[in-house]
């Protein structure tokens, strides 16, 4: 099941709480900095992933771009509006967004006008199907960043970058992320050579696993190559999204050293948790268990998300 369409059942049958920069640098380095990332100073226009010419503003000043707030905070940008669902958000961002209001995951029109955005970013085409293409463009430009649900995060900064005239600050803040991640995976070679690791979600008392190349997926075997449990690779070759449902006898079959869970039923008790079958998965009973709230990163994607993952995962294993 797609992450955002999981998120969003999720949340709005059980009432949850969900949760789903750039270094100070010298005054010259900033000067170098301002004269490469500054934003384009008359209108452009652009073509998106549907093939639509998007008139971008020279200084766009009030955009909503929902799904999209990770890679917006990377550059320094300010959403005047972000996405919620069931009086939950994306709360590992909140240190940046804290004063941002909230608008509804679907975008109502009424309620994205009332923004009176300057320009609409949509993350994929299934936000912009039925006609609602035609309906936002009236309320401001909208540009569609991919056609797939699942879009490449790195594709989707560079993008943003693109539409903001922050060609080269995208591509620093993507080097910095690199260099991050391989520092991590060289010391997780170094400690941890060979050893695999999962991720799992408990939600409503179901459980999710992320899969191989999506999500926190990518961070663990991807960005920091762990090894890929088999249970993992079984459950990610049927996968339609980034965390498809598992059983708790599938998982009890998990040959994983690490184990990480993302836990939301936490509040209510954690019930499936009480199974043995649960103490019994190798990673539990080896006291390889990491715990993560529902506020936590590992649900989302892109730069911040992606690097805090780093860090839990570095503290939980290397410590």
């Amino acid at each position: 099941m797609n992450t955002k369409n999981l998120l969003l059942t999720a949340l709005l049958s059980s009432s949850l709480a969900l949760f789903a920069c750039s270094s100070d640098t010298d005054q010259t380095n900033n000067k170098d900095s301002n004269a490469n990332t500054s934003q384009e100073t008359e209108d452009r226009v652009l073509t998106d992933a549907l093939g639509n010419e998007v008139t971008i503003p020279a200084k766009p000043e009030r955009v909503i771009a929902t799904y999209l707030e990770d890679n917006l905070v990377a550059l320094g940008i300010t959403p005047v509006a972000q996405w919620t669902v069931a009086n939950g958000k994306q709360e590992y961002l909140q240190e940046y967004l804290k004063d941002v209001p909230t608008i509804a995951h679907d975008l109502p029109l009424e309620a994205v006008s009332s923004f009176k955005p300057d320009l609409l970013i949509m993350d994929s085409a299934a936000m912009v199907e039925g006609g609602k293409y035609n309906q936002y463009s009236k309320i401001a430009p909208t540009y569609v960043i991919g056609e797939e649900e699942n879009n490449d995060w790195r594709e989707e900064l560079k993008q943003i970058g693109e539409i903001f005239g922050k060609e080269a600050e995208a591509e620093k803040v993507l080097d910095e992320y690199e260099t991050k991640a391989e520092a991590a995976k060289k010391q997780l070679q170094e400690s941890h050579k060979g050893e695999s690791a999962a991720a799992v979600w408990l939600v409503n008392n179901s459980l999710f696993m992320v899969s191989e190349n999506l999500s926190s997926g990518a961070v663990l075997y991807g960005d920091l190559g762990m090894a890929v449990p088999d249970v993992v690779k079984e459950v990610s070759a049927s996968a339609t999204g980034n965390w498809s449902a598992v059983s708790l006898e599938k998982l009890a079959e998990l040959d994983a050293d690490h184990l990480f869970l993302i836990n939301s039923d936490k509040e209510t008790g954690s019930e499936m948790l009480k199974d043995p079958l649960w103490a019994n998965i190798p990673a539990v009973k080896n006291g390889n268990l990491y715990e993560f709230s529902r506020d936590s990163s590992w649900l989302y994607t892109g730069t911040i998300a992606n690097s805090q993952i780093i860090d839990d995962v570095l503290e939980s294993i290397t410590e």
